[in-house]
C-alpha cells in the first residue's frame, strides 16, 4: 500500500480523541474529590443554579466547595509536575533525533503514550481506583513524550514538505485549525456523552480512536526522512552520532553556523514565544475550575459549550493569518495582534461573572493563536532544512517546559486567591502578556529581516580559506564527540 504525506488527519483525530476526555478529567477528579471531602453524592443539576440553591444550606457548605476547588487545583498541579521533566526530555531528545531517524518516530511514541494514558484512566473510572494512580499513569505516558513531542514532529513534517515561506505558514496554521475544531466537536459531545453514560464511556472511545490513529501513523504516513544505516558515513565524514550527541551537534550548529542577525532573531523570537505561551496557556489552565465555581457552577453541558467556543478561535486564527498573509500584512503585525486579542480577552475573563458574560470573551480573543504559526514559520525559515527537527525539538522542549511551569503557576495562585478573588489569575495572565510584547518591540526597532537573511547568497570563499573553515569544523566536530 502507497503511503501518504498528510499528517492532518493524525492531528484531527489526535485532538478528537484528547479533547474527547480532557474536559472530563478535572470534572472526574472534582467529583471524586466532592465524594471524599464531603462524604456526599456530588449534586448534579439540570440548570446553573444549583451552587446558589446549595449555599443557602449555610458556610459550612461554602467552605467544602472552596476546599474542594484548592484541592483540585492542586491535584492539576503535582500532575502536571511529576509528568513534566520525562516529557521534556524525550522531546528534545526524540524531536532533534529525528532529523536522522525520520519524523514518524515522533508521532508515534506520544500516540502510544496517550493510549497508555487513556486506558488507565478508563481502569481508574470504571474500578473506581484511587484517583492518585492518574499521577502514576501521566508519569508513565509522559516516557513516551507528550504533546510537545508530537506536535513537534508534526510541525518538522510539514517543514520537510514545504519549501515556500507562505505555503509553510498556512498549512502551520492549517494544523492548528484542525486541533481547534475537533477538539470543538469533542468538546461539545463530551458534555452530552457524559451526562448520557457516565465517564467509562467516553474514555473507551478515546481509546478507540486513538488505536485507529496509531495504526494510520504505522502503516499509512509516509516517511519524509530516509533513515540511514547505523555504521553510515554522514556528510561532514564522522560516524553515526548517538542521539545524545546529534542533539548537542544540532544545537550547537543551529545557533553557531547561523549569522548575527539569525541568532539575535532565533532567541527574541522564542522569547516572545515562549513568554505568550506561559501567559495563555496558564490562564487557561484554570477555566473549568472556574466554570464549576461560584457564582457560574456550570453543568458538564455548559462545560462542553464553552470548551467548543474557546475552540473556535482556532478557527478564526486561521481565517485571520490566511487573510492578513494573503493581503500583505507584515509578520509581527500579524503576532502583534494575536498578543493584544489574548490580553484583552484576559481583562474582561477577570470580571466576568455571568454565563452570558462567558461566552463574550471570547469575542476580543478571536485572534488568539496567530502568533504561534507565525513565530513556528519564521523560525523555520532561518535554519536549513537539514536542521528543523533540531529547531522544533528546542521549541517543543521550550513549549512544554513553559506549560509545565504555568501550569504549576498558575494552579497555585489560584489555589491561594480562589476564596478572595478567583478571577484574579486571569488578570495576572494579562499584565503578563506585556513580556512578549516588550520583545516585539525589540524584534521591530532592531529590524530583522527573515526574508533578506534567508536570501542572502552563500558567501565565496577562497581555497585557502575553505580549508581553513573546514579545519575549524572538524576541530569543533572533535571536541563534541
Amino acid at each position: 500500500m502507497k503511503g501518504l504525506f498528510l499528517v492532518e488527519p493524525i492531528v484531527a483525530l489526535y485532538a478528537f480523541s484528547s479533547f474527547l476526555i480532557y474536559p472530563l478529567v478535572q470534572q472526574y477528579v472534582y467529583r471524586r474529590l466532592w465524594q471524599e471531602l464531603t462524604n456526599t453524592t456530588y449534586p448534579v443539576s439540570a440548570n446553573a443554579s444549583r451552587c446558589a440553591e446549595n449555599s443557602s444550606a449555610g458556610s459550612n457548605h461554602s467552605s467544602f466547595h472552596e476546599e474542594v476547588q484548592r484541592q483540585a487545583s492542586l491535584f492539576s498541579l503535582y500532575t502536571n509536575l511529576f509528568s513534566a521533566v520525562p516529557s521534556l526530555v524525550v522531546t528534545l531528545m526524540l524531536v532533534a533525533y529525528s532529523d536522522r531517524g525520520g519524523r514518524k518516530i515522533t508521532i508515534i511514541m506520544p500516540l502510544i503514550g496517550t493510549l497508555l494514558y487513556t486506558l488507565s484512566f478508563l481502569a481508574v473510572s470504571y474500578f473506581e481506583l484511587n484517583i492518585y494512580l492518574i499521577i502514576g499513569s501521566s508519569i508513565l505516558s509522559s516516557l513516551f513524550g507528550g504533546l510537545g513531542t508530537f506536535l513537534g514532529g508534526c510541525f518538522a513534517y510539514i517543514a520537510d514538505l514545504c519549501e515556500d515561506g507562505s505555503r509553510k505558514t498556512l498549512r502551520m496554521a492549517g494544523v492548528d485549525m484542525m486541533i481547534g475544531l475537533l477538539s470543538g466537536v469533542a468538546s461539545i459531545s463530551t458534555g452530552y456523552f457524559l451526562k448520557a453514560a457516565g465517564f467509562n464511556w467516553p474514555f473507551l472511545t478515546s481509546a478507540l480512536v486513538q488505536c485507529v490513529v496509531l495504526l494510520y501513523a504505522i502503516f499509512i504516513l509516509e516517511e519524509t526522512v530516509r533513515k540511514a544505516p547505523t555504521d553510515a558515513i554522514l556528510l561532514d565524514g564522522s560516524p553515526q552520532r548517538s542521539a545524545v550527541k546529534q542533539l548537542i551537534y544540532g544545537i550547537y550548529h543551529m545557533f553557531a553556523g547561523a549569522s548575527h542577525r539569525s541568532r539575535t532573531l532565533l532567541v527574541l523570537l522564542m522569547l516572545i514565544f515562549t513568554s505568550f505561551s506561559f501567559a495563555y496557556v496558564g490562564g487557561l489552565s484554570l477555566m473549568t475550575l472556574y466554570e464549576l465555581n461560584q457564582p457560574l457552577c456550570w453543568t458538564e453541558i455548559m462545560i462542553g459549550y464553552g470548551s467548543a467556543v474557546s475552540m473556535s478561535v482556532f478557527l478564526t486564527s486561521f481565517l485571520g493569518v490566511s487573510a492578513f498573509t494573503y493581503c500583505g500584512v507584515p509578520q509581527l503585525v500579524i503576532i502583534l495582534m494575536g498578543i493584544l486579542s489574548v490580553e484583552s480577552g484576559m481583562v474582561l475573563l477577570a470580571f466576568t461573572k455571568t454565563t452570558f458574560m462567558m461566552y463574550i470573551v471570547w469575542v476580543p480573543m478571536f485572534l488568539s493563536i496567530m502568533p504561534f504559526p507565525v513565530i513556528r514559520s519564521m523560525l523555520s525559515k532561518i535554519i536549513s532544512k537539514s536542521e528543523q527537527g533540531t529547531l522544533f525539538a528546542c521549541l517543543s522542549f521550550l513549549e512544554s517546559l513553559t506549560n509545565s511551569i504555568s501550569g504549576a503557576v498558575f494552579n497555585s495562585i489560584y489555589a491561594a486567591t480562589v476564596a478572595w478573588y478567583p478571577g484574579f489569575v486571569f488578570m495576572l495572565a494579562a499584565v503578563l502578556c506585556a513580556i512578549p510584547l516588550f520583545f516585539l518591540g525589540v524584534v521591530a526597532i532592531i529590524g530583522v529581516n527573515v526574508a533578506e537573511e534567508v536570501s542572502k547568497p552563500e558567501p565565496v570563499y577562497s581555497e585557502e580559506e575553505e580549508e581553513g573553515l573546514s579545519e575549524d569544523h572538524n576541530d569543533r566536530t572533535a571536541i563534541l564527540n
